[in-house]
């Protein structure tokens, strides 16, 4: 009866050494799940927020160069930007910055969070080739699973290398804006509640006019 009872204690302790080791391991796995989604989603949005600006002006007199961010369409949860890739669109002598009309795919991409699918959407106006030369919008999900991602602003202006920021909005002075991707993790049974996996990082908007003086 004694060797019994120590057998059925040691088979106790090793069980639950078991499967607590067993919770680290799913723990573990799901965090570095959770870590190269939230990679993932941060390398496609910088590819494309990075490239913002691209063949913009604020106007066509002075040629300051533009950011390139729809001020009036972004905030801590969205952003929108335009980029002239094919460098077509409006006339020269327009000093709106928005007559060159970005009409082709990647011209014209809103990112935003949707809480209802825990995504990240991409969105583009002219993201499909509906027939020749015309395009018609395109929604896409980047990356799902996502508890949030949230976007902060830092303004650049005049000779300091002093960034005014974060802020939740951006301006026109915008060029640097920081992405910050949350991945709640799956409950694992013996683990806290409520995990999370936070991963940021910052893209450089190359075509501000700021940064374009700093090359």
């Amino acid at each position: 009866m004694i060797a019994m009872t120590v057998m059925l204690l040691a088979l106790g302790i090793v069980s639950m050494v078991l499967s607590r080791a067993m919770a680290v391991k799913a723990r573990e796995s799901r965090t570095a799940d959770a870590l190269a989604t939230a990679q993932a989603a941060i390398s496609v949005l910088s590819r494309e927020i990075s490239n913002s600006g691209f063949g913009l002006y604020t106007d066509n007199f002075n040629k300051k160069a533009s950011n390139g961010i729809v001020t009036a369409e972004s905030n801590a949860h969205r952003i929108r930007v335009l980029s002239n890739v094919d460098h077509s669109g409006g006339v020269e002598t327009d000093t709106d910055p928005l007559a060159l009309r970005m009409l082709t795919p990647g011209e014209d991409v809103t990112y935003f969070f949707d809480a209802t699918t825990s995504s990240i959407v991409r969105y583009d106006p002219h993201g499909v080739e509906t027939s020749p030369g015309v395009y018609g919008p395109q929604t896409s999900v980047v990356v799902n699973r996502i508890s949030n991602v949230t976007f902060e602003y830092f303004d650049y202006a005049g000779g300091t290398s002093q960034a005014v920021g974060p802020s939740a909005a951006p301006t026109v002075d915008t060029a640097r804006v920081r992405i910050t991707v949350d991945v709640e993790l799956d409950q694992v049974f013996g683990q806290p509640n409520t995990q999370h996996v936070i991963f940021a990082s910052d893209v450089t908007l190359r075509n501000n006019s700021y940064m374009l003086t700093q090359y």
